[in-house]
């Protein structure tokens, strides 16, 4: 009596809890089989949801902001602010974008083409074997009619999780073992001539009539696979020998030579007698046949699940091609089918009859399509010209805007990602081109680019960079590179924005890779103005500042590309930038840049060529609303402002500064500034050379051309402060202030009655607009013979108002009101003469504020305390009580 086999005793359990008679058994195995599958797929959805659920990411939280800078204004010497150089946005999003250096026919098409002979490349194939010889007697294994598409030996890679996959392939199993390998296999040999796809068809056909045997054939078959159970040693062999060997000869072959083994050990084996060496080969042979059995069950598996699962799929594609929305489901629907059938992947052995139906539906003008077509191919893991026309396509989709809502909601993102980290750098770096090119358009919307970021995709740029910057000059493919490294640091320049994004950007790690690629990539104009653009955006930040001055040929850097590219005006602007941020920072930055090599004769160059393209620019942007007509700074204007910024920091450092008043250029091109331009045209760049030329007049020498132009600078200062801008105002008194020492400039505003000005200027209540006046006024009561003009324009009264209103709070402001008191009243004959009715407001309030209780209540935070106190000490105490002792002693003998 033949042991039914494992499927048929299920299938009689079935018939016996249903009860029904009428049914045959063949009928009954079919209904099994069905459930079988039917829940495999219900588990593999059910898995397929769970793991889609599972990308998600948590909300960053909002990170901290940066300590506000102490406001320094009370120094002579400040540095400048200025905003981030401007970037127009490209509304059509080409892949170098329309301000490429690149000439068209140098750069990478878009347009592109998938077809059908695009799937017979080499290229899109996993590693092929040796061709198969079928013998007559044995199950037939397919061959493909072209000779490098033999399928081989291969071990297919495991589910993500097996488990689920065999809830399938078990069923599978039990009816493979149930059914003739005669029968289920067409035993003829196929011409190679014939289509491989018309076979799939026919064994599909034969399969499913299989299905629906007897019960008498099915015992039949239960028969043959007992008789097949007790060879299956020898039939393991024989398959082995199938798919592997040549149909001429299979002499010395390590399959042969395992197969003479084994009958000759069968024919030796005697009790006593078998060598250990015999006994050795004899388990290997054990376990080789095992692997090889589960070989052949994989590959029935397969086969069975391609005919009944996917290809219904594929002949729904080919049927419906006028229904986009029917198609897109169904691509869903085939692409979880692969998924579950373990066929994803090179391993798939009928992977090019799937990508070529899959080509042939990429010509449909369909986006949502498209899409859907995209994601499958490139699960198939294609590479070479299929992976580069895959990854045009979805460049092609990504800059459509209409398309943005279905790529926010699809998966797309990952397939890119896993390309961009799997793929190899110099064979595939067409193709990464414009799958980073995707990357960057997706990166422009903040959902994606919070998505991007969750993903670890700032860490797979980074990795990305560095392979690019180990590629050296004289190597082949240094030159192609270029067109990825431009898409890479500009999916860097728009992650620079986010904060999320610099969290994961180490200063210590991105800052030094984009130093290298700038200096080696310095021949190439797109991928340095990529470069620096990030730099300046990091640049802003005190840690990529920092780390940035570390880079000790940072500075070499960019006066070389400042050389090279002295009209470009894109790069020069945002280079200029950065080194306003960096000589902000430090006096060992502004040391530094300044001890390199022709820095400031590259500086002055800059200033004159910008200069001289600023006064043949006549093209006037369109108004500001209001009643104020001003204009947009011009492109050479903006880079004058940069520069005149970068020379206002490099002048704070004292031997820096010394010697930049010296520089008779670089003044006379300040002031140059101030003749030709009025604040109205443009208040940025006036105000900039104005406080310029303060940080320089600060430096009292014998050689400095500041001091030789001090007279034409007091004329040109003169506009400055009949203009109704504040700003431009207390610039041009903060000038005046440090030229004021000088008894020509003294002379120059009373002749002028600038001094005027200055007294009205003390009722501005404003710190920032009285501490430069009261400078002045402090200047011009030197000489003896410009003193009465405080009294004859109220400006004891004002002195006395602005002691009162600043007192505690600012030590210094008072110190300095106290000294111009003190010069004033020199040579007082009475308190009443010299001080009129301000005389007792005076002294309560110089009383007030010498008592040290009244000091050490001004301000509540311990560091000010501290600070303020060294200043009522040092600076205020020793003033006031000379003033207060000169007034008592005049007021009492009055």
């Amino acid at each position: 009596m033949m042991v039914p086999d494992l499927l048929s005793v299920h299938c009689h359990k079935l018939c016996e809890r249903i009860d029904v008679t009428r049914w045959s058994e063949s009928q009954c195995r079919n209904i099994f089989l069905f459930l079988v599958l039917c829940r495999g797929m219900q588990a593999s959805k059910t898995e397929n949801r769970r793991k889609a659920e599972a990308f998600c990411w948590l909300s960053a939280a909002k990170p901290k902001t940066s300590s506000e800078i102490v406001n320094e204004a009370r120094d002579a010497l400040r540095t400048v602010k200025t905003q981030r150089p401007f970037t127009p946005t490209d509304e059509q999003k080409k892949l170098l974008g329309s301000q490429s250096s690149q000439c068209p026919q140098n750069r990478h098409p878009v347009l592109f083409s998938l077809d059908i002979s695009s799937s017979d490349s080499s290229e899109s194939r996993p590693n092929s074997g040796v061709r198969l010889s079928p013998l007559t007697h044995k199950p037939v294994v397919i061959i493909s009619e072209k000779k490098d598409e033999a399928s081989s030996v291969f071990h297919p890679t495991p589910p993500a999780d097996a488990a689920e996959v065999r809830k399938v392939s078990s069923a599978c199993k039990g009816l493979f073992r149930a059914t003739s390998l005669k029968d289920l296999f067409s035993a003829k040999v196929i011409p190679l001539d014939q289509n491989e796809v018309k076979l799939d068809f026919e064994e599909q056909t034969m399969m499913m009539n299989n299905l629906d045997r007897s019960s008498n054939n099915c015992l039949a078959e239960q028969k043959l696979y007992t008789s097949f159970s007790d060879e299956s040693r020898k039939l393991i062999c024989n398959e082995h020998t199938i798919r592997s060997g040549s149909e001429d000869s299979m002499e010395g072959t390590p399959e042969k030579f395992s197969l003479q083994l084994q009958g000759e050990s069968d024919q030796m084996e005697e009790p006593g007698k078998k060598s250990s060496q015999l006994r050795s080969s004899s388990q290997n042979r054990r376990v080789t046949g095992l692997k090889d059995e589960t070989r052949i069950n994989e590959w029935e598996e397969e086969d069975f699940f391609w005919h009944t699962r996917i290809l219904p799929i594929l002949r729904e594609l080919e049927k419906r091609e006028d229904n986009i929305e029917h198609l897109c489901l169904t691509c869903t629907k085939l692409h979880q089918a692969l998924g579950e059938g373990n066929m994803l992947g090179k391993r798939f052995k009928r992977r090019n009859i799937l990508l070529k139906t899959l080509y042939k539906l990429v010509d449909i003008d369909s986006d949502p399509l498209s899409l859907k077509l995209a994601k499958i191919i490139l699960a198939m893991k294609v590479d070479g010209k299929n992976l580069l026309s895959v990854c045009k396509l979805i460049f092609k989709i990504c800059r459509n805007e209409k398309n943005y809502f279905i790529i926010q909601n699809d998966t797309l993102l990952d397939y890119l990602l896993q390309v961009l980290w799997n793929e190899d750098l110099q064979a595939n770096h067409e193709a990464l081109v414009y799958c980073l090119a995707a990357i960057k358009v997706m990166s422009e919307k903040e959902v994606l680019r919070f998505k991007m970021i969750s993903k670890g995709a700032v860490e797979m740029f980074l990795e990305l960079l560095k392979q690019i910057n180990n590629i050296k000059e004289y190597d082949t493919y240094f030159s192609k590179l270029g067109h990825l490294l431009v898409q890479l640091t500009a999916t860097l320049w728009i992650l620079a924005n986010c904060s999320l994004s610099r969290r994961q950007l180490s200063p210590s790690g991105a800052i030094p890779e984009l130093c290298v690629a700038l200096e080696q990539r310095s021949s190439d104009k797109d991928v340095c103005i990529w470069i620096v653009g990030v730099l300046s955006k990091l640049s802003t930040y005190n840690d990529f500042c920092a780390a940035l001055a570390d880079c000790s040929r940072c500075y070499i850097v960019f006066l070389a590309l400042l050389n090279k590219y002295q009209k470009q005006q894109d790069l020069v602007i945002r280079i200029i930038f950065i080194l306003g941020n960096l000589t902000a920072r430090s006096d060992q930055s502004r040391e530094q840049f300044f001890k390199e090599k022709e820095s400031i004769n590259t500086l002055t160059s800059l200033f004159q060529t910008y200069y001289e393209l600023d006064l043949n620019a006549l093209t006037w942007h369109h108004d500001r609303k209001g009643k104020k007509h001003l204009k947009y700074p011009s492109e050479a204007e903006d880079v004058l402002i940069k520069l005149i910024r970068v020379l206002a920091n490099l002048s704070i450092h004292p031997r820096v500064g010394a010697a930049l008043a010296a520089a008779h250029p670089v003044v006379g091109l300040l002031v140059t500034v101030l003749e030709y331009k009025s604040v109205n045209a443009c208040e940025e760049l006036v105000i900039n050379a104005a406080t310029a030329i303060n940080n320089l007049s600060y430096y009292q020498l014998e050689n400095s051309a500041v001091q030789d132009k001090k007279l034409h600078i007091a004329e040109m200062l003169l506009k400055l402060l009949m203009s109704d801008n504040m700003d431009a105002v207390v610039e041009a008194v903060r000038v005046f202030g440090n030229l004021s020492q000088h008894h020509e400039i003294r002379d120059f505003i009373m002749q002028k009655k600038i001094y005027k000005f200055m007294i009205a200027l003390l009722d501005s209540k404003n710190r920032e607009v009285c501490f430069p006046a009261c400078g002045v006024l402090l200047n011009l009561t030197v000489d003896e013979n410009k003193r009465a003009f405080l009294m004859e324009e109220g400006g004891i009264g004002k002195l006395v108002d602005c002691l009162q209103d600043f007192g505690p709070a600012d030590w210094q402001l008072s110190c300095l009101i106290c000294k111009t008191l003190w010069n004033y009243s020199e040579n007082m004959a009475s308190t009443a003469s010299c001080f009129g009715g301000d005389t007792n407001a005076l002294l309560m309030l110089l009383t007030a504020l010498l008592d040290e209780e009244v000091e050490l209540e001004c301000s509540l935070d311990r560091d000010i305390k501290d600070c303020q106190r060294v200043y009522w000490e040092r600076e205020f105490k020793p003033v006031a009580e000379k003033l207060l002792d000169r007034i008592q002693s005049h007021h009492s003998s009055s």
